[in-house]
């Protein structure tokens, strides 16, 4: 794997490149925030191994800004300080794994295998489709055919969560939970009347129909036949 270490220190940050690259790996290091900022968002990297006290700039700035370009490499604090408000924050900006120093080397190459393993985060997309229907997550619009359609917040996260789960039937009571939620059945027929409305909005004057209700177990938005 090729890793970055981020780390101050001289003779930690020569430890480390030692150890790491006796275990196979090529390490760069950098001794400072600006050139660890400079490689992490230059650079492709399997994992980024960063000390949060470093000069010019500290490691919680670096990984807020590379996370804010885009930078989806696993990062691995490494850190003095333990206290679990500490260990949050890092975990906060970004930060995928956290190890307080003095650490066993055993464990840090451990740690590094087990972030490398982890899969790539997937993307979430901000525009949904079905057939002629779209969704923009980003800008909170719904069409059809073009068509612009106004929903309600509650009516546009029932339409989100069936386009989500689409050629899928959805139970009242996955709605109740995920859309309402509800961990419990109010006894009313909330679900039904928003799903009348919602119907009414996204079906009516179309040729096709698609959501549907699914006699006995819920309903499903799914393509025309």
């Amino acid at each position: 794997m090729k890793l970055l270490v981020v780390e101050d220190d001289k003779e930690g940050g020569a430890y480390l490149r030692r150890a790491l690259s006796e275990a196979g790996h090529t390490v760069d290091l950098a001794a400072d925030g600006r050139e660890g900022l400079m490689l992490a968002a230059g650079e492709p990297y399997d994992v980024i191994l960063l000390d949060r006290m470093l000069p010019q700039l500290d490691g919680l700035a670096i990984l807020r800004t590379i996370r804010a370009a885009g930078v989806k490499t696993p990062v691995l604090l490494l850190t003095a300080l333990g206290g679990i408000d500490d260990r949050v924050e890092g975990l906060e900006a970004g930060g995928d794994d956290y190890l307080v120093k003095p650490y066993a080397v055993a464990e840090l190459l451990a740690r590094v295998n087990a972030l490398a393993r982890r899969p790539p985060p997937q993307e979430t997309p901000s525009v949904l489709r079905v057939s002629d229907l779209t969704l923009n997550l980003l800008k909170r619009s719904v069409t059809r055919a073009g068509q612009r359609i106004e929903l309600q917040p509650r009516e546009f996260q029932l339409l989100e969560y069936l386009m989500r789960h689409a050629g899928r039937v959805v139970t009242r009571t996955m709605l109740l939970e995920s859309v309402w939620d509800f961990h419990f059945d109010p006894k009313t027929n909330i679900v039904e009347t928003h799903m009348s409305r919602l119907r009414g909005k996204v079906d009516r004057g179309h040729k096709h129909e698609l959501i549907h209700t699914v006699r006995g177990a819920g309903y499903c938005l799914r393509e025309p036949d």
